[in-house]
């Protein structure tokens, strides 16, 4: 991403919905405006499932963080695509397994970086950058990045809930391998996007959410198509799953009603 992009991105667009802010509508949260409410109740009369998609893959992510931390001693994390904070991100979660976890939050969207930064203000081990996931060069070269993040020990890669907003042209794949291949052995990618098996429901999201963000989507994939993306790398256990059965801490997450499309992803491992 040029800096003449990175200046033109800067200010926040309240006229086209914004996929960050629909996640954080559907979460609770209160930095979302009328567009995104608008654009999530549209959504939610052909996809009912989706709030609670979105809170149990929140869930995920706390459950894979903790995981790592605790399991495999991962200090360090990049959360591609991170959206807005909400409660127990990933520093949070990271940090009470040790105070000196180290993690960079990257995201696109403007308010992202304001609302960012002011939480993380007084937190040295943390940081937030604009940027495109996709400028892999441009984030591992960040002053926060190299700041931050020992490249010479593994480190987390998080791409959660992001990669379906990655067009095919843009080489999702791609964009997985040129990150596996910046990290040591050892490192972990973690990876899930929305999927389904339903060609109706695929085509119907794909293009509402295209048109609703004004281009800023990809697709949604199918299963197997997730799985091509980890090639090289060997997928723990329990394998990819729908996230919400991805090692449950209990059976008490909220159910999903409708399996016309889910949120499908675990966890690989650099070898």
């Amino acid at each position: 991403m040029s800096q003449e992009s990175r200046s033109q991105s800067s200010a926040v667009d309240v006229s086209i919905p914004s996929v960050a802010r629909m996640y954080d509508y559907y979460l609770g949260g209160k930095d979302n405006y009328a567009v995104d409410r608008e654009a999530c109740e549209e959504l939610s009369k052909v996809v009912p499932s989706t709030q609670v998609l979105a809170i149990n893959n929140r869930r995920f992510l706390q459950r894979v963080v903790r995981w790592l931390a605790r399991e495999h001693g991962i200090r360090q994390f990049i959360d591609h695509g991170s959206g807005l904070p909400t409660q127990d991100n990933v520093h949070q979660v990271a940090q009470q397994v040790d105070p000196d976890s180290r993690v960079v939050y990257v995201d696109n969207d403007p308010i992202v970086l304001a609302h960012g930064r002011a939480l993380l203000e007084e937190n040295a081990h943390t940081a937030v950058i604009q940027a495109d996931m996709r400028d892999t060069d441009g984030i591992f070269g960040s002053p926060e990045v190299e700041r931050l993040i020992d490249f010479d020990r593994p480190v987390a890669a998080l791409f959660v809930s992001v990669l379906h907003c990655i067009p095919d042209a843009d080489d999702p794949a791609g964009l997985i391998k040129r990150v596996a291949d910046r990290l040591v052995p050892g490192s972990f990618l973690v990876v899930c996007q929305l999927v389904s098996e339903d060609a109706a429901t695929r085509d119907f999201v794909t293009e509402f959410m295209r048109v609703s963000t004004h281009g800023q989507w990809g697709r949604v994939r199918q299963a197997h198509e997730l799985a091509g993306f980890l090639e090289g790398l060997e997928v723990q256990e329990p394998g990819l799953v729908e996230v919400s059965t991805w090692m449950p801490d209990a059976d008490l997450g909220p159910k999903q009603l409708t399996q016309e499309w889910i949120e499908f992803g675990g966890v690989a491992r650099k070898p």
